[in-house]
């Protein structure tokens, strides 16, 4: 059975694993800041868990469109505490970040996962996770957080964003970071038009062709909102959907804010497709 390494975890992909969000910033897309202190954070976190979740993945930087970079400094001071609270669950932490200094104090701190958005591009990045034994998701994004929305362009998008994780892969596995260590994830919304992101969850058995686990996170994105016609506090059905989608073409992980609503929805669908014989 094929599993993911992450530090003292090791998570089977023999069904969907659910990935639980938790922003610990004042201004996310999502959550307008709700769980961006300690105690909030952590007692959603632990809701999130007792819910189903599989890994938990925190967050001290937005990086929703035109979002502005936060001072390491600041990042560390919301996602540490939460991070060393956390240490001891029973399912791998997973810090959401880019900066090489913040992938190496959470994980001193006792997370199992990075889940980097630019993909360990930044200088540093490839040494913090090579020096560890924990998980890395590696993320497509054209353009940077400021700007990726402007105008995406591609000639094939699809071609073009696997052609990028291949790389990336190679690359990481070139500075020693195993195989069994790495999640590749399309970036939905980081620098793709609605047709794009279409597109790529339409083809996203391409992405299992490079024979690692797939991340998919669509929750409660604006390309939903736009399907759906609401707002973002309305877009649990349209989510839970696009999980499902997800997972029928092949996604291994699903990146949610509605934990509850998305394990009932995979239940009701691993009861149908699973064969148990």
């Amino acid at each position: 059975m094929r599993k993911i390494a992450c530090g003292r975890f090791r998570l089977p992909v023999s069904r969907p694993l659910v990935m639980g969000i938790v922003n610990v910033t004042p201004d996310s897309f999502s959550d307008g800041g709700r769980f961006a202190t300690l105690e909030a954070a952590t007692r959603q976190a632990r809701q999130l868990i007792e819910e189903g979740a599989d890994i938990i993945d925190i967050g001290g930087e937005s990086t929703r469109p035109g979002s502005m970079p936060v001072p390491l400094r600041e990042e560390l001071e919301r996602v540490l505490p939460v991070i060393k609270e956390l240490a001891e669950s029973p399912v791998p932490v997973s810090i959401d970040t880019y900066k090489p200094e913040a992938m190496a104090a959470a994980l001193a701190a006792g997370a199992s996962m990075v889940n980097d958005v630019k993909a360990l591009r930044e200088p540093g990045a490839l040494e913090v996770l090579r020096g560890s034994d924990a998980g890395v998701c590696l993320m497509h994004m054209q353009g940077d957080p400021q700007s990726m929305q402007v105008h995406p362009r591609y000639e094939n998008v699809v071609g073009e964003v696997c052609s990028f994780l291949r790389e990336r892969v190679s690359e990481c596995q070139a500075a020693g970071i195993a195989r069994e260590r790495i999640v590749i994830d399309p970036g939905f919304g980081f620098g793709k038009t609605k047709a794009h992101n279409l597109l790529l969850l339409r083809n996203l058995r391409r992405f299992t062709e490079l024979g690692l686990p797939v991340l998919v996170g669509l929750s409660r994105k604006s390309v939903l909102g736009t399907i759906a016609a609401r707002d973002v506090s309305e877009r649990i059905h349209s989510s839970v959907a696009a999980a499902l989608v997800a997972v029928h073409r092949g996604a291994a992980i699903v990146r949610v804010h509605d934990v509850k609503a998305t394990r009932d929805a995979l239940a009701v669908y691993e009861a149908i497709e699973v064969d148990y014989e």
